[in-house]
């Protein structure tokens, strides 16, 4: 099972399962494989804002 990210500013959580159609990230992209400077698509904070989510 892949971790799920979430933003520490907006709380928008990415699911690696499904992707993100807005950012044109296909389904199954990891977070860490993620481009360095790939933004949260609710708020625009950056990669570093992003926190584990706990199980």
């Amino acid at each position: 099972m892949a971790e799920i990210y979430y933003c520490g500013v907006c709380g928008y959580i990415y699911d690696p399962e499904k992707g993100e159609p807005r950012k044109e990230t296909a389904p199954g992209t990891s977070f860490e494989d993620l481009d360095p400077y790939w933004r949260c698509p609710s708020c625009g904070a950056g990669k570093i804002r992003f926190r584990l989510k706990s199980r």
